[in-house]
């Protein structure tokens, strides 16, 4: 039985529409492809103008006699009620899928997609995870995620998770008694792939490490292990490979308009170039070469429901020049486009220096299992971190010469030691958080 496809179907997601389209496209010559995309935009864009009364609004500025001249959407344009951004004949939710963003950037709000739009991105996910012997028709996945506590979501997560052939790893407890919870549910289940949160599966590694453990010893049945939603470290997939032992790929993606990148077999990021257009842009709006670090925009090319066109979605990062049209590559995804810390100097620096400082100094430590840091004030740093025991004055003082070598001097950096850090009510973790 294909229980994915059957779920889809069953709420109405024609998902077998969707794969012959996406085969389609995909058998698209790579001389061909710009018409592709030329006549997706500008299909896509006019029928938004002429349906969409909120997008023909936003477009008010002027003519867009070029893609270029296209305005650029960002999530705080589209924070008010969704009523008034659906496009006409498109409030029936049977015709739409209803979602909401994590809001891990502090910006949530709700979207929509057409069923079919809503189908044609899972096509592409299976496509994708095929690339690595998966099959969401077949294959069982081990799902760390966090689910919602109310009954009725709770309910929901779980119906949709046994339909979907997930098994739910709750993240929101990472105990080491959890953990051993965890193993033991490895034992005998024929999990094909984990899939979950890059900050759960790394702690979960980290147990297995200090266990002397192999999960795939444990679970000979597991293939590859997919993580999302977070940053991953290039010392960090080592480690979690050597723990799991499978391979751990990279999946960037977010809710409003699915897959964007996914990590190939060759240890390559192809962005999805079927059903969106992913463009690199600096702070004027102007496109950037391949090579150039720039703002993530997104185009959703068939989502009639709600306007997703030259979408702002809140990273930054840069093409490879080694991609073409037809199979761009994504050479590095840097991070979130507000993570930024400024200083009382006005020095600007990326959160994730803070986190890139720190990490290399405590790695070496097994006992320090995560952590986070908070900026409370221009000056005022907060690290807090999950450990077996506090940070010796030793840690502390390399710490503090490295943040004063990397980020600025003067800066006031305190240390809290927690049973657990706090996470988003989607069980993601935020690595920087700015609260100026």
């Amino acid at each position: 039985m294909e229980w994915f496809r059957l779920s889809l179907q069953l709420n109405n997601f024609p998902i077998n529409r969707a794969e012959k389209l996406l085969r389609q496209i995909q058998d698209i010559p790579e001389n061909k492809y710009q018409e592709y995309l030329d006549g997706r935009l500008d299909s896509i864009f006019k029928f938004h103008l002429e349906n969409n009364p909120f997008y023909g609004r936003f477009c008010r500025t002027g003519n867009c006699e070029k893609w270029s001249d296209v305005p650029v959407m960002k999530k705080a344009d589209l924070q008010q009620p969704l009523k008034n951004r659906l496009t006409k004949g498109f409030n029936n939710r049977k015709k739409t899928y209803v979602g909401k963003t994590s809001g891990s950037s502090g910006q949530p709000f709700i979207f929509a997609k057409d069923r079919f739009a809503h189908a044609l991105t899972w096509a592409g996910f299976n496509n994708r995870y095929q690339w690595h012997g998966i099959n969401l028709n077949k294959s069982l996945q081990a799902r760390f995620y966090g689910i919602p506590l109310d009954f009725y979501g709770n309910f929901q997560e779980r119906v949709k998770d046994r339909i979907s052939l997930r098994r739910r790893f709750n993240i929101f407890d990472l105990s080491d008694k959890k953990m051993e919870h965890f193993l033991k549910r490895f034992e005998g289940s024929p999990f094909e792939y984990i899939n979950g949160y890059t900050s759960a599966i790394l702690m979960f590694a980290k147990f297995l490490r200090n266990k002397n453990v192999i999960l795939k010893d444990i679970c000979p049945s597991l293939k590859s292990c997919i993580v999302t939603s977070e940053r991953l470290f290039e010392n960090d997939k080592i480690l979690m490979e050597h723990a799991l032992g499978v391979p751990v790929i990279n999946e960037y993606g977010a809710s409003e308009v699915g897959l964007i990148a996914f990590e190939s077999s060759q240890n390559e990021w192809i962005l999805n170039s079927e059903d969106l257009y992913v463009e690199i842009l600096d702070e004027e709006n102007n496109i950037l070469p391949a090579g150039q670090e720039g703002r993530v925009v997104v185009t959703s090319l068939y989502n009639k429901a709600h306007p997703i066109i030259r979408y702002d979605i809140g990273d930054t990062g840069i093409f490879s020049k080694e991609g073409n049209l037809k199979r761009p590559k994504l050479q590095k995804l840097i991070g979130r486009t507000n993570d930024l810390a400024h200083l009382a100097d006005g020095k600007v620096v990326p959160g994730l220096t803070f986190y890139y400082v720190t990490k290399t100094i405590i790695a070496d430590s097994g006992s320090i299992k995560e952590f986070i840091i908070i900026q409370k004030a221009l000056d005022t740093f907060k690290i807090e971190y999950v450990s077996d025991r506090e940070f010796t004055e030793e840690q502390v003082q390399k710490i503090l010469a490295a943040i004063q070598k990397y980020v600025g001097k003067n800066l006031n950096v305190s240390f809290e030691r927690k049973t657990l850090l706090i996470r988003s009510k989607s069980g993601k973790l935020k690595q920087f958080t700015s609260l100026i």
